[in-house]
């Protein structure tokens, strides 16, 4: 059984190896979905921003398909929401990935 402490760490490390991200942040927004029905059976909320050259000549829907297909076990065990933005490294700047 994964942790709280540890499923963002496993979210980004799952995206870094399945999908060779050269960025990767992971952040757990559970906290403000308190009294939310996903939240009460114990699975979170997250925010991803996801960099990778697999993203390249994909649509967003797809990166996103690809992404879900990369969390599939996570999906259906801690996660109930996830929120994404997935972007190729040529479009990628450093002082954005918090946005």
């Amino acid at each position: 059984m994964t942790t709280n402490l540890e499923r963002p760490q496993r979210i980004e490390a799952r995206l870094r190896e399945g999908l060779e991200a050269v960025f990767v942040e992971v952040l757990d927004e559970s906290h403000l979905h308190a009294g939310h029905a996903g939240a009460q059976s114990g699975r979170g909320h997250f925010r991803v921003t996801v960099v990778s050259p697999r993203f390249r000549d994909l649509s967003a829907v797809q990166a996103q398909r690809l992404v879900f297909e990369v969390l599939a076990e996570e999906m259906e065990s801690f996660i109930h929401a996830l929120a994404m933005r997935t972007v190729i490294p040529e479009d990628w700047e450093p002082s954005s990935g918090s946005q």
